[in-house]
């Protein structure tokens, strides 16, 4: 996908489109008997309210393993996107019980504030939006189609549960955020050796896998193989090692900077200390001398968009 068919898609949504309430369900905001029900759990905090309702015990007691419990009672606000036990119960066998395992506490953690967003956002905010910042630092895509709202591709089932430190939308499904950082990110696609070896050369595997958040203008294998033939191998060399580092950080940027956010900028700081220009060009976005051909991959510590070409600062 090209990065103007991605800022078309992020177009904000002029229309107001209710969400989908399923039928014997308890009121929402949206219903005659709303003003009361509201009331009276706008009494409790998130968590209070999500153990009352007698669905979300899977939920709370993964808050629990997670040790987010706390902060979930806080002063906030918070918007939880919250899965029933159902959706829990739809998981592949022996997901949960992996995942309530102390040693994989930081997958869970991730994977709950994957469901969690800054602020109280009301269903009528929600349809207005194509994209929300997760607490996790990922993005949720927001999608309104035909009165059906789906957040990363999960439905809304339920809408506007008032809480006295934010408010609960329902989900009929656990949503996965990505778990790999951008490192392993990189190795996984299998079209990315090259760079992976040369983050390594330079002492910059760490980094990109531990810290950030990071955007990554990432070179393909094809993008190295374009270079004067001997270029790959002399970077490569011990004595070499802080040319080729300089290059690497190049092609990275401090922040989540998304696709939407890249095509409004004409230069980019990097890592290196040096801009490279951002250029729009028709359908096409350029970052330096080479195209974008793959936007917005999401890893634990930042999001990577493929470039056909390696960047060579002046």
């Amino acid at each position: 996908m090209n990065l103007f068919a991605l800022l078309g898609a992020s177009a904000v949504l002029a229309a107001i489109v209710p969400f989908v309430q399923p039928a014997g369900e308890t009121c929402t905001a949206s219903s005659t008997c709303a003003t009361t029900a509201m009331g009276d759990r706008a009494a409790k905090d998130i968590v209070d309210t999500a153990v009352g309702a007698g669905s979300f015990n899977t939920l709370a007691a993964a808050l629990k393993a997670g040790g987010l419990v706390d902060t979930l009672k806080g002063k906030g606000p918070f918007t939880v996107f919250a899965p029933t036990d159902e959706a829990f119960a739809k998981l592949p066998k022996g997901t949960l019980e992996s995942l309530l395992d102390p040693k994989n506490k930081a997958t869970l953690v991730n994977i709950l504030t994957y469901h969690v967003v800054p602020g109280s956002v009301m269903a009528e905010q929600v349809v207005k939006l194509t994209n929300a910042a997760a607490v996790n630092g990922q993005r949720l895509a927001i999608r309104v189609d035909e009165g059906t709202v789906t957040i990363a591709g999960v439905k809304v089932t339920k809408t506007d549960i008032a809480c006295s430190n934010g408010v609960i939308h329902v989900i009929d499904a656990v949503l996965m955020p990505a778990t790999k950082n951008i490192v392993e990110t990189a190795v996984t696609a299998g079209t990315f050796n090259t760079l992976v070896a040369a983050a390594k050369a330079a002492g910059l595997a760490e980094t990109l896998s531990t810290g950030g958040p990071f955007t990554v203008f990432a070179p393909t294998d094809e993008a190295f193989a374009k270079l004067p033939k001997g270029t790959v191998e002399d970077l490569l060399k011990p004595e070499n090692k802080d040319k080729l580092a300089s290059i690497l950080k190049y092609h990275v940027v401090s922040g989540r900077v998304y696709a939407d956010q890249v095509v409004k900028l004409t230069e980019a700081n990097t890592l290196l200390g040096k801009t490279v220009a951002v250029k729009l060009d028709h359908a096409k976005v350029m970052i330096g001398n080479a195209n974008v051909v793959k936007t917005d991959i999401e890893t634990t510590n930042g999001v990577v968009h493929v470039i056909d070409t390696v960047l060579l600062p002046q």
